[in-house]
C-alpha cells in the first residue's frame, strides 16, 4: 500500500511537471526498442513502475530499432507513424534528427533535474549528441567466445585481432550485418592507427581496405541482426566467437551461466536513447512526455543499471549502481566503463556515420552478395 501511493504521489507530480493532464493523454503507447535482455531492463526499471502509476495506460513493444531510420522514413512519407517512442543508437538519432523525423527537445523542460537540482542538460553532460537525442545508457559492442573450444595450450583470445586469426583460434565467427565496427576493427588489424581510422575509412581506398581485411575471414562469418543472435549462437556452440552488445554477453555468461568469456579489447563505446517521432498527435506527445519524463530520472536510470551490465547515462546515476535485482551480484565491474574493462576502448563517432553510413552501407551490403 505505502509503494502504490508513493507511485501514485511521484505520477502525480510527474504529470503536473509535464504540463498537461490525465485527460489530455493517449491511453496507450508504443514502445520500440531491441528485444532481449536490454529492453527487459527497460521494462523492469522504468515501464512497470509507470504502468502502475497509470492503470489505464497500456504499452506494446515493438523490438525494430535496428530498422529505425528506415521504417520512420517510410511511415513519414505514408503519413502513418504508429511509433510513440523509438530507442535508437546516437548516430541514428543524429540522422533521424537531421531529417525531420525526430522531434528535438528542450532537455532542461523536458526532463527531470538531478536529485541535488542540477540540470538534466548538466547531468547528461556531453552525452547529449544531439537535440533530439535523449540519453539512457553507455554500452559496447565487444566479443564473446566459447572457453571450452580454445585450442589445447593457447591462451584465451584477449586481442581484437584473434578475430581475425584462423589459425591460432580456428572456428565460426558471428559479425553484425553492417558496416559499423566491423569496418573500424578491420583497418585496426590491418595496422592503421586508433587516431587515424576515422580518416581512412572516409576514403574510397580505406573502405576497400576495410572490405579486404574482412575478405579474410569471409568464408567462416555468421552475420547477424539481432542482438540476441550471438548469445544464442555462443550458447549452442555454433561458434567460437561474435560480437554482440556487452549487456547480452554478461546475461549469457552470468544469468545462463554458459561456458562463454569476453573479450573487451577494442570494445567500441556508444550510447542508447530514445527519440520522439515528430509531429505527433498532442494527446500521444503529451503521453510520452511524461512517460519519458519518468523513465530518465536519476533512480530510473540506476535501476536499470540493475538488470543489465550498461552504464546509466545520467552522472548522478552512477552512485547509486547496485547490485543485479536476481543474482545479487555487485554490477559496477561488470560495466564497460569498469577501469579492467576500459583499458583499450575505441570511440564511435556518431558523426562520421551520420554523414556516410547510407553510402558505406550500399557498398558494404554488395560486398556481402559477392
Amino acid at each position: 500500500m505505502k509503494l502504490t501511493k508513493t507511485l501514485l504521489a511521484t505520477s502525480a507530480l510527474t504529470v503536473a511537471a509535464s504540463g498537461a493532464t490525465a485527460q489530455d493523454m493517449a491511453d496507450s503507447m508504443t514502445l520500440v526498442s531491441w528485444g532481449g535482455a536490454y529492453q527487459n531492463s527497460q521494462q523492469k526499471a522504468y515501464l512497470e513502475p509507470y504502468l502502475e502509476m497509470n492503470p489505464d495506460v497500456s504499452a506494446s513493444w515493438d523490438e525494430s530499432s535496428n530498422e529505425a531510420v528506415a521504417k520512420l522514413r517510410a511511415m513519414n512519407e505514408a503519413g502513418n507513424v504508429t511509433w510513440d517512442l523509438v530507442d535508437v543508437v546516437a548516430s541514428d538519432a543524429i540522422r533521424l534528427c537531421d531529417e525531420g523525423l525526430a522531434m528535438e527537445v528542450d532537455h532542461d523542460e523536458l526532463l527531470k533535474p538531478a536529485p541535488d537540482g542540477t540540470d538534466a542538460s548538466d547531468d547528461f553532460g556531453d552525452l547529449i549528441v544531439s537535440d533530439c537525442f535523449i540519453p539512457q545508457i553507455v554500452y559496447s559492442t565487444t566479443f564473446g567466445y566459447r572457453t571450452d573450444m580454445v585450442p589445447e595450450g593457447v591462451e584465451p583470445p584477449s586481442d581484437i585481432c584473434s578475430v581475425f586469426d584462423l589459425e591460432t583460434y580456428p572456428g565460426k565467427r558471428s559479425l553484425e550485418q553492417r558496416p559499423i565496427n566491423n569496418m573500424e576493427w578491420a583497418l585496426l588489424c590491418d595496422g592503421v592507427a586508433k587516431d587515424d581510422v576515422y580518416d581512412v575509412l572516409e576514403t574510397s581506398e580505406g573502405q576497400d581496405q576495410a572490405l579486404a581485411k574482412l575478405d579474410t575471414i569471409k568464408d567462416e562469418v555468421i552475420w547477424w541482426s539481432a542482438g540476441a543472435d550471438t548469445p544464442q549462437l555462443l550458447a549452442d556452440g555454433e561458434i567460437f566467437m561474435g560480437s554482440t552488445y556487452n549487456g547480452r554477453l554478461f546475461s549469457v555468461i552470468e544469468e545462463q551461466d554458459q561456458p562463454v568469456g569476453m573479450m573487451w579489447d577494442a570494445q567500441v563505446f556508444d550510447l542508447d536513447g530514445w527519440i520522439i517521432p515528430d509531429d505527433l498527435p498532442d494527446d500521444r506527445l503529451a503521453r510520452v512526455q511524461d512517460f519519458v519524463r519518468f523513465a530518465t530520472d536519476t533512480q530510473r536510470l540506476a535501476d536499470q543499471a540493475a538488470y543489465i551490465s550498461y552504464g546509466p547515462a545520467r552522472e548522478s546515476s552512477a552512485p547509486l549502481v547496485g547490485d543485479h535485482a536476481e543474482l545479487g551480484i555487485a554490477m559496477g565491474q561488470h560495466m564497460p566503463t569498469a577501469p579492467d574493462n576500459s583499458g583499450n576502448i575505441f570511440v564511435y563517432n556518431y558523426e562520421f556515420w551520420a554523414d556516410y553510413r547510407d553510402d558505406i552501407d550500399a557498398k558494404f551490403q554488395a560486398w556481402l552478395a559477392r
